[in-house]
């Protein structure tokens, strides 16, 4: 029999009580495939938002006709009205999906009055059926998979009653849902890491895509991201929105992803998050079918942020695609149809931050130079910033940021007027290492590179009211040249660099500091020191020799 989980269930950060939550489910793994394991798990904790959510708002209603003067049997009336939740944005959830009756059964139902004994597997996966019945948004998306013979099915009663009495508030439903919501982050980020190259399929670390965030700011409109992996940009974006005091309701979210699993896993994500996305009706392939067509021209997209696998060479091409107006991207690479498909959703306003392989910006294979020259000579590409390695667990490959603007005179997006400029900005030096597999980027990190784009462009940074409600605003620093780290160049200056998009290229090297020694004493004193490391060289060279002939 496996043996009891022992977890300590009041942590005292929320970090540990993330870890504790990790490690004990961990324990449910056993012999279950990685990726129905993660679905396991983030069901779960699906399943505990929905019902904390159902259960807040459950409590509101009561509260509120309590107050009109109802009584009991008024209330007990009234208080079941599927609208009063969906029309506040809550799912509905049956009394058999609801998380205090699975707790209440964690060891399953016996067999009463004839009726065949249930398991708790069975009991969570009827759930997800209730609530996929009830909920049309959901239909298609929960897993299904508790009831298997490889779900140890004590360890999972285990793992509720883990879930239901961890301590994860003192401070309301909404609070604590929000720490579920970084839960469901956390765990995001631990499989990802657990599954290596494919774990990079449906994650971005989330200190690249703030990069793409801070940089584009989407404060309202409509926020697109083809390839949206578990919805990692839009939980980001909503983040942004919250630290400046405004609503995730200010944008409108759209996505697409190829992947069921991936697609499933941010639908739960977002409705963690309280965004109501529209991925599409199902996952698809962004190329082969466009499931936003309605996002282009003057209804395209305000911001788009994507992470698009890189240099995918099995890609659904056709020569033909309007996309293409830069240029047909090549049979073997993708990475060009990629920033054309993103292109074309843009408003004529609109702004977009891609991350690509670094071999994009200077690749000339297939016609993609051509294509590069196309897209700068349109005066497309607002800023490029080379990141650090090793931010990606899942791949070596080092990466940068592309960004686009269709507008850069002054005006809403920015006070100084970048016609025929683009930003260059060398952030390989930035970033601190986790472990000896991964580096990470820094608060400060990010604001050095966000806040050098907010100073070329002029654009004022948005800061929290103080007495309003409006956001205000914050003036920036002029921009400036800093040699070994940005760089703003013409497109004169582009063109005769064969129009390579390599910050190295343009930001040179940084200045070094004058120690005021004169020239020829350094190199004398210089000398003089390396003549001296020879001769102690030549001296340890003579005694090693000596030992070893003692030894022989």
């Amino acid at each position: 029999m496996p043996p009891k989980l022992k977890v300590d269930l009041a942590p005292s950060t929320m970090k540990e009580l993330k870890d504790t939550l990790w490690k004990a489910a961990d324990k449910l793994r056993g012999s279950m495939d990685a990726s129905q394991y993660k679905d396991v798990i983030l069901g779960l904790v699906f399943l505990k938002y929905v019902s904390d959510a159902f259960e807040e708002r459950r409590g509101q209603i009561q509260a509120e006709l309590e107050a009109d003067g109802l009584n009991e049997e008024q209330i007990a009336q009234l208080i079941d009205d599927v609208d009063e939740y969906t029309g506040r944005g809550v799912f509905w959830v049956s009394s058999r999906a609801r998380w205090t009756y699975l707790a209440e059964n964690a060891k399953g139902l016996d067999a009463i009055d004839g009726a065949e004994p249930k398991s708790i597997g069975l009991l969570i996966d009827e759930a997800m059926d209730l609530l996929m019945a009830d909920n049309k948004s959901l239909a298609a998306t929960l897993p299904r998979i508790y009831n298997r013979d490889n779900v140890d099915q004590r360890r999972l009663g285990e793992l509720l009653d883990l879930f239901n009495s961890a301590r994860f508030t003192g401070q309301g439903a909404s609070k604590a849902r929000d720490l579920l919501g970084e839960v469901y982050e956390y765990f995001l980020e631990k499989f990802a890491k657990a599954e290596g190259k494919r774990g990079g399929e449906f994650y971005t670390p989330a200190g690249v895509v703030r990069v793409l965030v801070e940089v584009l700011e989407p404060h309202s409109g409509r926020v697109y991201d083809p390839c949206c992996g578990s919805g990692g940009m839009f939980v980001q974006a909503e983040k942004f929105l919250a630290a400046h005091n405004m609503e995730g309701s200010d944008i409108s979210v759209y996505g697409q992803e190829l992947n069921e699993r991936t697609w499933r896993m941010a639908k739960m994500n977002l409705a963690i998050h309280g965004l109501n996305a529209n991925l599409a009706s199902r996952w698809g392939d962004t190329f082969a079918r466009d499931q936003h067509p309605e996002l282009s021209g003057t209804n395209g997209a305000d911001f788009i942020m994507a992470n698009p696998p890189f240099n995918i060479k099995d890609w659904a091409r056709s020569e033909s695609d309007p996309r293409w107006k830069y240029g047909v991207p090549p049979a073997g690479n993708a990475n060009y149809a990629w920033i054309q498909h993103i292109i074309s959703k843009l408003a004529p306003g609109g702004s977009a931050g891609v991350v690509m392989a670094n071999g994009s910006m200077s690749s000339n294979s297939g016609g993609e130079g051509e294509i590069r020259a196309q897209l700068v000579e349109a005066d497309l590409v607002s800023c490029m910033v080379a990141l650090p390695t090793q931010l990606f667990r899942s791949t070596g490959i080092p990466v940068c940021t592309w960004f686009f603007a269709k507008d850069k005179t002054a005006g809403p997006r920015g006070s100084v007027d970048r016609t025929g400029q683009v930003l260059f900005i060398d952030a390989r030096n930035l970033g601190y290492m986790v472990d000896r597999a991964e580096r990470a980027l820094s608060d400060e990190d990010i604001a050095k590179v966000a806040n050098t784009y907010h100073a070329w462009r002029g654009t004022s940074t948005l800061v929290e009211p103080v007495e309003t409600d409006t956001p205000v605003v914050e003036p920036v620093e002029t921009y400036e040249d800093i040699p070994g780290f940005c760089y703003s160049a013409t497109l004169t200056e582009i063109k005769a660099a064969d129009y390579a998009l390599t910050p190295g290229r343009y930001v040179g090297a940084a200045d070094v500091e004058d120690d005021g020694e004169p020239i020829e004493e350094k190199i004398m004193r210089l000398s003089n020191e390396l003549f001296e490391q020879f001769e102690e060289s030549e001296r340890l060279a003579v005694v090693v020799r000596e030992q070893l002939g003692r030894v022989s």
